[in-house]
């Protein structure tokens, strides 16, 4: 029997250009790239050097705080570059794939036989534990840590995202073995959450507690979920799971085999015909981007969906935990008096000029353009009004600015992660960047208390 979880705080942004369901496979890539901006807070070292041959699935790379966790190729092939910044730290891992695949291939596990370290061990020595992440911090979890719950989100609520119930149809077998071998990891339960309407392959499974999501946009984040189930107090902590990263970590344990496939949804109002591609983390975006088609050629290609990707050149990579990549008008234009006028093709919070609240299902074709620049913070009111969880978002931001320890624990900063404020900064007047306030305080809360 499922549990329901009704959120009525949120907005939902409709924006032009949703991916239709058809799935097409993409071309292949000559060039896949690990960016290590992906893995937030670690600290790579080497197991291979430039101009080295390996397979899929081998090792290019451990954390040096934690030396059994592995991080491995996403195809066969040859190690062309790696890119360094300041201080020679490691910023991009580029392979030439080769024109036929070879595998490392790993030996069979049987989850039912197998201890919880033999599955931590296994995931480690595969390269599939950092799709394991945890809170508070928002981080790949610590293996030698214990998590209170585990919780996965099948319910996709924000703009233009891939809808989980499609990329995980046929995947059962999978995603089953995926959340066998996670529910030995936790003496709590496995929360998986899907929408309320829908058939969604995760609803079927066995060893799960299931919840059944509605509302509004930021219901489907599993940081809304946490806490509406099972918030997370200090000392505690919990691990989160994509949807597509449990199909990943199924087929490893199902075949021996890593296999980092991913269904991107290719999605906005500069792609002529947005659609789904099957291809492989790391890929080349260009190598799907065009197959579909774009308006023009002033847009911007995000690495994920529009409030919590980055923004990505044309010839750029897919992210590592990306399932999205959307394009939109580049808004490098503006409105002369444009604040001044009543507003008719724009979304906004507020009711002052704009008139989005008399169209709640309309959709909108939005650009870049932030309307606005950096400035101090305006009390509006609006934060709470998008702002499900138990928190007061403000005074939680201003705590994160000032760097008051006490004050961010008390507020609640280890519930969160960058993403729960990507709508309050959608809806900011002031302009502030929520997320990266967020990440900051974050990284200051875990080097300071750990």
């Amino acid at each position: 029997m499922s549990k329901d979880i009704r959120i009525k705080k949120g907005l939902n942004i409709n924006l032009v250009g949703a991916a239709e369901q058809t799935t097409s496979k993409a071309v292949l890539s000559n060039v896949y790239a690990i960016n290590l901006n992906d893995f937030h807070g670690i600290t790579p070292k080497m197991l291979v050097k430039q101009g080295a041959e390996v397979k899929a699935g081998e090792a290019l790379f451990y954390n040096k705080n934690i030396e059994d966790m592995l991080f491995v190729s996403p195809v066969s092939g040859e190690l062309i570059e790696i890119e360094r910044g300041a201080r020679r730290r490691i910023l991009t891992l580029k392979i030439l794939a080769d024109k036929t695949q070879s595998n490392l291939e790993h030996s069979k596990f049987d989850v039912n036989s197998s201890s919880a370290q033999q599955i931590k061990a296994h995931l480690q020595r595969s390269g599939c534990w950092p799709f394991i992440k945890q809170r508070p911090y928002d981080v790949i979890a610590n293996p030698d840590t214990t998590p209170k719950a585990i919780f996965i989100s099948g319910y996709a609520t924000a703009p233009l995202a891939a809808d989980p119930n499609y990329v995980l149809q046929g995947k059962e077998a999978e995603l089953q073995a995926a959340i066998s071998a996670l529910a030995k990891l936790t003496p709590g339960k496995v929360h998986v959450s899907v929408g309320k309407t829908g058939s969604s392959p995760l609803a079927g499974l066995n060893g799960i507690e299931l919840h059944k999501v509605s509302g509004p946009h930021p219901a489907g984040l599993v940081g809304t979920q946490i806490n509406k189930i099972d918030p997370i107090n200090k000392g505690e902590l919990v691990w989160t799971v994509s949807p597509q990263d449990l199909v990943i970590i199924g087929e490893l344990l199902l075949t021996g085999i890593y296999n980092p496939e991913r269904i991107v949804a290719l999605a906005g109002s500069s792609v002529k015909a947005p659609k789904y591609y099957r291809t492989k983390i790391g890929t080349e975006v260009a190598t799907f981007l065009y197959a579909s088609g774009v308006n023009g050629e002033n847009f911007r290609v995000i690495n994920g969906d529009v409030l919590t990707g980055s923004k990505s050149s044309q010839d750029g990579y897919l992210g590592h935990y990306n399932n999205t990549v959307t394009a939109i008008p580049e808004g490098d234009d503006y409105d002369f008096f444009g604040w001044n006028k009543p507003i008719f093709n724009k979304i906004s919070a507020t009711r002052a000029l704009t008139f989005s609240w008399l169209q709640p299902k309309k959709k909108y074709d939005l650009n870049t353009n932030t309307n606005g620049e950096h400035r101090a913070f305006v009390l509006t009111g609006q934060f709470e009004k998008v702002f499900p969880l138990d928190i007061y978002p403000m005074q939680l931001l201003k705590a994160c600015m000032y760097k008051d320890l006490d004050e961010m624990e008390q507020l609640g900063l280890y519930e969160v992660a960058p993403e729960d404020f990507s709508l309050t900064e959608f809806v900011d007047v002031s302009k502030q960047p929520h997320q990266q306030i967020i990440r900051e305080g974050l990284d200051l809360l875990q080097q300071e208390i750990g």
